[in-house]
């Protein structure tokens, strides 16, 4: 007899039996109990989550010939119940959306849908992978899917529901179906492994449930693969051998090497998962995996739901998280995945690497930006107060310099009066002197002054303090003689 694998031999037969999806069963249950089933379903998730099984187990339950009417509980031993199981009933027709993708295959379904069932009471057309039909095909299906006969029943299942357009998802009752809790799968592994006798390792349990990431089916094909194997008991172990898995152990040598800034055991610890035939990239992912962990148990605690770890696992984790602070296991997950990327492209991904592991282990040789900035600014300042100190020493020993050269100090703060070339061409063409040139503008300067000084005391914002000025007539005669401006007017702060 033909071997049946595990993902086909258990799969759920009733709404109870369907592991991670008990919202979505409970619905269709009181649908069914109501008598308020739609037309159309569209069930949408990733892959191995249960979306084909739940269209066959709702298809047994419309179909059911034990009871007079659509039941919770179908039985799973009439030939109608036998035949949806096989794929293989008459009135329940399952298509595949990749390979009957036409118009041509979508009126062909149009046609058989008016007749009616040969022996059930419902015709299911149960459509897999529907994102896979062309823009045509959905279109000529609009019609039927909105108005079907009253014996026909759709079930669409897809991965990729966002290529599915609007007026099909309009039509239907649309369900998306999570991805499974790997404590969830690594109850089904017992259960099957029990059934099926075969001894097993509880610490092998729990990283294969999570290499199914969130896939039942996926998870079966793993255990599948171990089984095979013909080992007894199944051990953490076989994951490195047969499944590529990284040995625990080895990374969390490495991940602790890095916490005790071990700069030389960081290498080794390195050289010896790379001798082991583990690549670049998937020792980047286990380090990302493991360094969640220790940022959970460094935020939660190690007795967080969070983590799916074992007893032995999670008193591990805690004393790694001890050797790192949040911040720091943050840092590290976010530069490994970009790490991750470049290490794909790289021609040299072992040196790029080690360089990044190494810089987590000598993280104190390295100053981030916010620390050097203020070393910075605490040198400039430190250099301005020496400046200004013999500066004023300076001052006070040198002799003032003529009247003539200096100016009188304006009292618009933070502001500056730009002559332009014009007037000082103009008065040198005239054979005017320097000093009279200088005499002319304090005197324009201080009429300036003079009516900043009226604007200031009415209490005005800084743009109306520029607008009033600049648009006061006396001003503006001011500015045209001289050929300037005024710029950068501001407020002045208020005294406590």
């Amino acid at each position: 007899m033909a071997y049946t694998v595990l993902a086909r031999k258990y799969r759920s037969q009733t709404f109870d039996e369907v592991i991670g999806q008990d919202p979505i069963a409970q619905t269709l249950k009181n649908a069914i109990k109501t008598g308020k089933v739609a037309h159309g379903f569209m069930f949408a998730g990733t892959r191995g989550v249960g979306k084909t099984t739940m269209a066959r187990i709702l298809a047994k339950s419309l179909n059911c010939l034990a009871v007079d009417a659509p039941t919770t509980e179908p039985c799973c031993k009439c030939e109608s119940c036998i035949a949806v199981n096989l794929g293989e009933d008459i009135d329940v027709i399952e298509i595949d959306g990749a390979s009957n993708n036409g118009v041509e295959e979508v009126r062909r379904l149009r046609e058989n849908a008016i007749y009616r069932p040969a022996r059930a009471r419902f015709k299911i057309y149960i459509i897999d992978e529907v994102h896979m039909l062309s823009t045509s095909a959905f279109n000529a299906l609009l019609k039927i899917l909105e108005e079907p006969p009253s014996h026909v029943k759709f079930i669409f299942a897809t991965t990729e529901p966002n290529k599915v357009i609007p007026t099909i998802q309009s039509r239907c009752q649309r369900f998306d179906f999570n991805n499974i809790n790997p404590n969830l799968i690594a109850g089904q592994f017992k259960s099957i492994l029990e059934q099926e006798k075969i001894k097993y390792e509880e610490d092998l349990i729990l990283p294969l449930a999570k290499m199914a990431n969130g896939s039942m089916r996926d998870g079966l094909s793993l255990l599948d693969r171990l089984i095979s194997t013909g080992v007894e008991p199944l051990t953490a172990e076989l994951l490195e051998e047969f499944l590529g898995c990284p040995n625990s152990e080895k990374i969390c040598n490495l991940i602790a090497k890095i916490g005790d800034s071990d700069a030389a055991g960081t290498l080794d610890a390195t050289e010896d998962l790379i001798n082991a035939g583990l690549g670049e990239v998937q020792l980047v992912d286990a380090l990302i995996d493991y360094m969640r962990d220790l940022m959970v148990v460094k935020s939660a605690g190690a007795e967080s739901e969070l983590l799916i770890l074992t007893a032995e696992q999670r008193q591990r984790a805690g004393r790694l998280a001890e050797k790192f602070d949040v911040a720091a296991l943050v840092y590290n997950i976010t530069t490994l995945e970009k790490l991750r990327w470049s290490l794909k492209n790289s021609d040299t991904p072992r040196a790029l690497l080690e360089a990044s592991l190494l810089r987590f282990a000598l993280s104190e040789h390295f100053l981030n930006v916010d620390e050097l900035l203020s070393q910075l600014k605490a040198s400039s300042i430190k250099k301005k107060q020496i400046t200004d100190r013999n500066t004023t020493s300076t001052t006070a020993e040198k002799p003032t310099e003529p009247t003539n050269k200096q100016r009188t100090p304006s009292p618009i703060r933070n502001s500056a009066v730009r002559t332009g070339s014009t007037m000082q061409k103009r008065e040198i063409s005239n054979g005017a002197s320097n000093e009279h040139r200088e005499s002319s503008i304090q005197r324009q300067t201080s009429s300036i002054e003079h009516r900043v000084s009226s604007i200031e005391k009415r209490g005005k914002t800084t743009g109306q303090r520029r607008n009033e000025l600049i648009n006061d007539p006396a001003v503006r005669t001011v500015l045209m003689g001289l050929d300037a401006t005024i710029t950068g007017i501001e407020e002045e702060r208020q005294k406590n």
